[in-house]
């Protein structure tokens, strides 16, 4: 009679020595089943979890230690890019009389996240104020990937080196560009992204472990921080799950409707704002995004097959539920960019899964490179990632040119429009509008701050940032449009351009370059730009 699996597993030989028992049971498969001994191989080292150690205070010491390693690196810039729309939702919570003009372009997000209520309630439970509570999360949400990082590593390399090569090459790399995204896989700033990172790759640590509860309440909490990320993981989760289970009918789950969409040709107006976010579409991508595309899938094909020739079975599995996983998204994409009554679809953005596979990838690559390369060689440690971490720090310096590298909470700003914003915060009335040149984030030397949340004053939207919003939240791209062309020309606007704006907006107070506009009052001047009253 045929031996089940399970009985199998029971074997040992009246010899309580593990591996010999393993030997006992490999030798009953193989002569059951003789054309597949190295597939049943597979199968019971999948029944065995990877040799691991309880995290111990070094261990602590030294994800600290790349934290703030990853910090100096990356640096820190509290108020720029998305920092713009998730961080007013947080001071108006915290302050509701903020805001009283279009604040839609930035509650349109905040009402689909928890994050800005985290923030708020971190504020108030802290009683520290709002740019140290934004550090210390920075911070921690840094940690946590690391942390988490090394608990899904530790189930793939046996070889503490390995983890540890990986984790840093992870740290090392944490403002790499996403190809074709426009994501990094951390962000200089804190953000719901960035507190779905750490929870992501931990769930993926549980799905391994079989702790399907807890990999599942890490699932919930990533949804709630970031609905649209979320989706990702759980995708990953659920692909790993099949693959695992050598199951091949899966569903990809590559498009929840969480946002209202529709199937309906978009307007006029959402086609003019979608044009400007490209990214968006597969088929607009440069053939350097389509390399950082596909290159990681084939590369991540050879590290699967180095770690079945080195029976990492976790390794090899998580490299082919990868693959599997970016390809479902990879037709998605294609889908999406093809028939022009999709545009309005395509703001899932289902291209930015390679957020969660470029973090997987260098974190499996480092490990290889520790393996089998870096080993207990100082010196080779010191010529991957000396030079490495210098060049990320010197493209992240470029990157905000005329700000600190670090902007600590309580220091005096650097950048010169920052400055400008900081006064308006406290020398403006609250229920002030305001009115920018609609594509300042892209001047030079504004290093992409967000007015908004800095000086926490209303403003006229703006080309760049609200433009995204409405990407995402379609019935705002009419009033978005409208009043972006009303800014038309703003470089050449005198006296008499702005008095309409005050006629149409209520705009009250300006923000120009210098040299400036005649006859506007602007009690506030520095050498980048003035800010002025509308009378």
């Amino acid at each position: 009679m045929a031996c089940k699996r399970k009985d199998c597993f029971s074997v040992s030989g009246g010899n309580s020595n593990p591996s010999l028992a393993r030997r006992n049971v490999h030798a009953l498969l193989t002569m059951y089943n003789p054309r597949q001994p190295v597939q049943y191989e597979i199968f019971l080292r999948l029944r065995e979890p990877l040799a691991e150690r309880d995290l111990k205070l070094k261990d602590f010491f030294l994800l600290s230690l790349l934290t703030l390693g990853a910090l100096l690196v990356q640096g820190y810039h509290p108020w720029v890019e998305d920092a713009e729309i998730y961080l007013p939702g947080a001071e108006k919570i915290l302050h509701p009389e903020l805001f009283p003009f279009n604040s839609q372009f930035f509650e349109s997000h905040a009402h689909l996240t928890f994050f800005p209520n985290f923030i708020a309630a971190s504020v108030r439970a802290s009683h520290l104020p709002l740019d140290v509570v934004l550090l210390f999360w920075q911070l921690t949400c840094i940690f946590l990937l690391l942390l988490a990082c090394w608990q899904l590593i530790s189930k793939c390399f046996p070889d503490e080196r390995a983890r540890w090569a990986g984790v840093a090459l992870v740290a090392a790399l944490l403002t790499l560009p996403v190809a074709g995204t426009a994501l990094y896989i951390m962000d200089q700033y804190v953000n719901p992204r960035n507190l779905v990172a750490f929870a992501a790759i931990l769930a993926i640590a549980k799905v391994i472990d079989r702790k399907y509860f807890q990999a599942a309440v890490l699932l919930v909490f990533a949804a709630a921080l970031h609905p649209l990320m979320s989706i990702f993981v759980f995708s990953y989760c659920a692909v790993l799950l099949c693959v695992k289970g050598f199951d091949r009918r899966f569903a990809g789950v590559a498009c929840l409707l969480p946002f209202g969409m529709s199937f309906e040709p978009p307007t006029q107006a959402y086609h003019q704002v979608a044009l400007s976010h490209s990214y968006f579409y597969l088929l607009r991508w440069s053939w350097y995004e389509w390399l950082g595309a596909i290159a990681p899938m084939a590369i991540l094909w050879g590290i699967g097959r180095v770690a079945r020739s080195r029976k990492l079975w976790n390794l090899n599995l998580l490299c082919r539920a990868l693959i599997v996983y970016q390809f479902i998204y990879l037709l998605a994409s294609l889908a999406l960019s093809v028939p022009a009554r999709f545009e309005s679809l395509a703001r899932l953005q289902p291209m930015r899964s390679l957020y969660l596979l470029y973090i997987l990838f260098f974190l499996f690559a480092g490990g290889l490179l520790g393996e089998f390369v870096l080993k207990n060689r100082i010196w080779r440690w010191a010529v991957l990632f000396i030079p490495l971490c210098t060049g990320m720090f010197v493209a992240q310096s470029a990157l905000f040119p005329a700000s600190a590298h670090i902007e600590w909470p309580g220091g005096a700003p650097k950048n010169q429009w920052v400055q400008a914003f900081d006064w308006i915060r406290t020398n403006t009335p609250i229920d002030a509008v305001f009115a920018l040149d609609p594509f300042h984030m892209k001047i030079p030397g504004e290093d992409q701050n967000g007015f908004r949340a800095v000086a926490q004053r209303s403003m006229l939207a703006d080309a760049v940032k609200d433009s995204g919003a409405v990407t995402m939240f379609p019935p705002n791209a009419e009033e978005w449009l409208k009043q972006v062309q009303a800014q038309s020309g703003w470089k050449t606007f005198q006296a008499q351009d702005f008095r309409r704006l005050q006629r149409e907006y209520g705009v009250n107070w300006v923000v120009i370059q210098q040299p400036g506009t005649s006859g506007l009052d602007c009690p506030y001047q520095n050498a980048a730009v003035l800010v002025c009253r509308v009378k």
